[in-house]
C-alpha cells in the first residue's frame, strides 16, 4: 500500500516542502530509504523501526520503501524521523489518509518513541503556511516557536503515540498559542546595562550615536582601559526596538542555528562578539551542513570585533563582500545557500602591540613595529568604516564627576527620530539608512551649498583624501544633519564628519 505525508527541509533560511512517500509490499522484510539523503536521514531507519516497536506498533514482515521527494535536493538532519514513522503507519492502515491532508510534520524520534526538539521549526512552519498547509505537528519543545507564525495551527507532541492520536482526532491536544504583544511588552532591551554608567568619553559617545543613527560601521582606537568594550556592549541599548517583522527575520536565523533556547521569538537586537581566534567558517557561515555564521547571527544588530588586528587577516577580509551586499552566499556542490547579513560592524583596537602609542612615556614600540601592527588592517577593510574615533585615556577628574550622564533611553529617542527621517526619505529605495547611500544617490540626497562645498574641497586637498573618503564624509554629514533635524547639510555637519576621518589619517595616512 502507498501513502504520503509532508515534511520540510531547511535551505538557506527558508523551508522547502518535502513529501515523504512510503510503500509497503510483499517480499523480503527490508526497510529502504531513498531520495539523496544525508547520513543523519539514512540513520532514521533504525530510529523509526525501534521507536515504532517501543510505541506498541507491531508491523508485519513486509518490504518497506520510503522516498523523500524532491530527490535532487540533499536532505540533512533528524527532523524527518516523525513524518517517516507516520507515513509508514498510514501505509499499514493505522491512520486514514484523509487525516493527513493539509498537515506538515517534523520531529526527531528517540528509540523509546519520544519526539525530540529539532532546529529550524520557525522557517519550516512559515514555509508550510506559504504553501497552503493548515496544520503543523512539531516537537512539544518547539511548539511555541512554531506558534509565532499566524494563519496556521501548530501542535506540539511529546511522543509518537501522541502524534498518532492527534491525527486520529482523539489526542485532546490543543493548538499552541503565543501572545506576540505580551512578548514585546515584557522586553528589557537594556539587559541591565546603560550608557549612563560610562563616565567621560563624550566624543566617543557622540560618534557612537551618529554611527547608530545612520547604521555606519565604527572603528574605535585607543589604549587598554579606555572603555572601548564597555561602550560597544551598550550600543544595542540605544538602537530602536525591533519590529515584529525584524524579530521574525532574526528568529528564523537563530532557529536554524539552534540558538532559540526556550524563546518563542528573538525580541532584542543581537550583539555578537566572537573571539579573535574564530575561523572563517564560523564567522561567515558554512560547514558540511551549511549553517549561519556570526555575521548572520548579528543580522539587524551589532557585530563587535574586539582587538581587530589580532584576528587572522584572511578571516576578517571575508567581511568585505557581506558588508557591501548585506548578505552572504555559500556555494556547495549540492547548491547555494544565502543568509542575510545586514549588521552594524563595530571594531576596537589598540594603536600598537603594547597599546599605548603615541604616548612615549608608556610605549616602547618602534615606529616600524607600530606600522606593521596597524597594517594588519588592510586599506580595503578600513574603507568599510565610515567613522573612526580615538578613545582617549581616562583621567581621574572624569571618574570623579558627579554630573548625571545621559541614559540609553535619552540617546535612543534622538536616534529613533533620525532613523525615522531616513526611512521617510528613502521610501521606495532599496536601502533604509544613510550608510547605504551610493555615489549616485549621494548626489541626490547630499546637496551642498557653496560654503559647504568650499569647506569640503579644502579638506579634500589638505588631507589628500580619496574618493571613498569623500563619499564617507558626506554620508556621515547627512546623518549628523538628520540628528539636528536639518534638511540641509551645514558647515558644522561637514566639519564634524571630517573629524571622523582625521583619526585614520593620523594612524594610517592615505
Amino acid at each position: 500500500m502507498f501513502s504520503k505525508a509532508y515534511s520540510a527541509a531547511i535551505h538557506g533560511i527558508d523551508g522547502l516542502i518535502v513529501s515523504v512517500e512510503a510503500d509497503v509490499s510483499d517480499g523480503l522484510p527490508i526497510f529502504d530509504m531513498v531520495g539523496y539523503l544525508g547520513s543523519e536521514v539514512k540513520e532514521a531507519r533504525e530510529r523509526v523501526r525501534i521507536a515504532l516497536k517501543n510505541s506498541g506498533y507491531k508491523l508485519p514482515a513486509k518490504r518497506i520503501t520510503v522516498n523523500l521527494s524532491p530527490a535532487d535536493i540533499r536532505k540533512e538532519g533528524t527532523a524527518f524521523d516523525l513524518p517517516v514513522a507516520i507515513s509508514i503507519l498510514m501505509a499499514f492502515g493505522h491512520l486514514p489518509e484523509d487525516n493527513l491532508k493539509g498537515v506538515l510534520i517534523i520531529g526527531e524520534l528517540s528509540l523509546n518513541g519520544n519526539v525530540n526538539k529539532v532546529n529550524g521549526v520557525l522557517p519550516i512552519v512559515n514555509a508550510a503556511k506559504q504553501n497552503g498547509f493548515l496544520k503543523c505537528i512539531v516537537p512539544k519543545e518547539n511548539a511555541k516557536e512554531g506558534a509565532v507564525v499566524k494563519g496556521i495551527e501548530t501542535y506540539g507532541v511529546a511522543t509518537l503515540s501522541e502524534a498518532v492520536a492527534l491525527l486520529n482526532g482523539s489526542g485532546g491536544i490543543s493548538a499552541e498559542y503565543v501572545d506576540i504583544n505580551s512578548l514585546f511588552r515584557s522586553i528589557d532591551i537594556s539587559n541591565g546595562i546603560d550608557f549612563s554608567e560610562v563616565a567621560g568619553q563624550k566624543a566617543t559617545k557622540r560618534a557612537i550615536e551618529i554611527a547608530v543613527s545612520g547604521m555606519h560601521n565604527l572603528l574605535m582606537i585607543g589604549p587598554p582601559g579606555a572603555g572601548k568594550t564597555m561602550l560597544a556592549k551598550r550600543i544595542p541599548t540605544i538602537m530602536p526596538e525591533l519590529t515584529f517583522e525584524e524579530s521574525l527575520e532574526i528568529s528564523k536565523i537563530y532557529s536554524i542555528a539552534g540558538f532559540m533556547g526556550n524563546q518563542a521569538l528573538i525580541t532584542k537586537r543581537p550583539f555578537r562578539s566572537p573571539h579573535h581566534t574564530i575561523t572563517t567558517t564560523a564567522l561567515v557561515g558554512g560547514g558540511r551542513n551549511p549553517k549561519p555564521g556570526e555575521i548572520s547571527l548579528a543580522h539587524l544588530g551589532v557585530l563587535f570585533l574586539d582587538e581587530l588586528p589580532e584576528f587572522q587577516k584572511e578571516t576578517i577580509e571575508v567581511l568585505r563582500q557581506p558588508l557591501e551586499d548585506r548578505l552572504v552566499t555559500i556555494a556547495r556542490l549540492n547548491g547555494s545557500y544565502r543568509y542575510p547579513a545586514d549588521f552594524m560592524l563595530v571594531a576596537a583596537m589598540n594603536p600598537c602591540s603594547c597599546g599605548y602609542y603615541p604616548d612615549r612615556n608608556r610605549c616602547n614600540c618602534s615606529l616600524p613595529s607600530v606600522k606593521r601592527y596597524l597594517n594588519r588592517i588592510s586599506q580595503p577593510l578600513l574603507d568599510r568604516f565610515d567613522i573612526c574615533i580615538e578613545a582617549l585615556p581616562m583621567v581621574y577628574k572624569e571618574l570623579q564627576v558627579e554630573d548625571k550622564q545621559e541614559t540609553s533611553e535619552e540617546i535612543r529617542t534622538r536616534v529613533s527620530l533620525a532613523r525615522q527621517i531616513q526611512l521617510e526619505r528613502y521610501r521606495g529605495q532599496n536601502f533604509f539608512f544613510n550608510s547605504g547611500l551610493t555615489p549616485r544617490t549621494i548626489k541626490k540626497y547630499c546637496m551642498l551649498d557653496m560654503k559647504e562645498q568650499s569647506l569640503l574641497e579644502e579638506a579634500f586637498i589638505k588631507m589628500n583624501l580619496s574618493a571613498r573618503a569623500y563619499h564617507r564624509i558626506l554620508k556621515v554629514a547627512r546623518t549628523i544633519a538628520d540628528l539636528d533635524q536639518s534638511e540641509k547639510i551645514k558647515s558644522k555637519h561637514i566639519s564634524e564628519a571630517i573629524c571622523y576621518r582625521s583619526i585614520d589619517q593620523k594612524y594610517w595616512g592615505e
